[in-house]
C-alpha cells in the first residue's frame, strides 16, 4: 500500500497487481498536481511498500495414493527420480501425506553433485505446511550404489525429524535409493 499525506490530503490509489513503475507514475502525477501542498507536505510523506508473498498449492491431478509401507513410498519416489541420472548425481525429494497416509504431493528439494546434495530443511517444512501435511517421507539417492547411510545422512534425518516434531508433523521414513535397491531408515530401526 502506498499512502501519501499532504497537508489535509490523503492519497491511496493503486490496484493490486499494478507494476511498481505504474505506482511511481501515479506518485509523480500527484506531486505535480498538488505543487503547493506537495512542497509543504513532502516531509510528511510516508512510504509503506512491502512485498506481498503468495504461496500456492493445487491438488489437481492428485491420485491420493495410499502409502502403507516403505515399498509404496519408494514406488512413488522412483516415478519422480530421473532414471537416467539416479546413478549419476544425488537428488533429494520429500513426499507429503495427509492424516490417512494418502499422498498430497511430492517436491524435489534439491539436485546437486555426484556425492552429495544440499538440503534446506526450511524448504521441506514450508511445503509441508503449505499442503497441510500430517506426515512426510524423504528420500535421496546414492549414485555410488552403496546403501549404507553416511554420517551426514543420519544428521540430516535427525534435523528433519526435530523440525517435523516441532511443527507436529511426523517424519515416517527416510529412504536411500539406488537404481535397483533401497534402504528404509524406518525398516532398519534408524529413525
Amino acid at each position: 500500500m502506498i499512502c501519501f499525506l499532504f497537508s489535509g490530503f490523503s492519497f491511496e490509489k493503486y490496484q493490486q497487481g499494478e507494476s511498481l513503475n505504474r505506482k511511481r507514475e501515479l506518485i509523480t502525477k500527484q506531486v505535480r498536481e498538488n505543487k503547493g501542498s506537495a512542497v509543504h507536505g513532502a516531509k510528511q510523506m510516508k512510504f509503506n511498500i512491502v512485498n506481498e508473498i503468495k504461496l500456492t498449492y493445487s491438488r489437481e491431478g492428485n491420485a491420493e495414493k495410499l502409502i502403507t509401507n516403505s515399498n509404496d513410498a519408494v514406488e512413488v519416489f522412483r516415478a519422480h527420480f530421473d532414471s537416467g541420472e539416479i546413478d549419476y548425481r544425488e537428488s533429494f525429494y520429500a513426499l507429503y501425506l495427509n492424516h490417512a497416509h494418502k499422498v498430497l504431493g511430492i517436491k524435489r528439494i534439491s539436485e546437486s553433485g555426484i556425492s552429495s546434495t544440499l538440503v534446506d530443511i526450511r524448504i521441506i517444512m514450508q511445503a509441508a505446511l503449505l499442503c497441510n501435511a500430517s506426515s512426510l517421507i524423504v528420500a535421496h539417492n546414492h549414485p555410488s550404489g552403496n546403501l549404507k547411510p553416511s554420517c551426514e545422512d543420519v544428521k540430516m534425518t535427525n534435523k528433519i525429524k526435530d523440525a517435523s516434531e516441532f511443527l507436529n508433523i511426523q517424519l515416517l521414513d527416510h529412504c536411500i535409493l539406488t537404481s535397483t535397491e533401497y534402504l528404509s531408515f524406518a525398516d532398519e530401526g534408524l529413525l
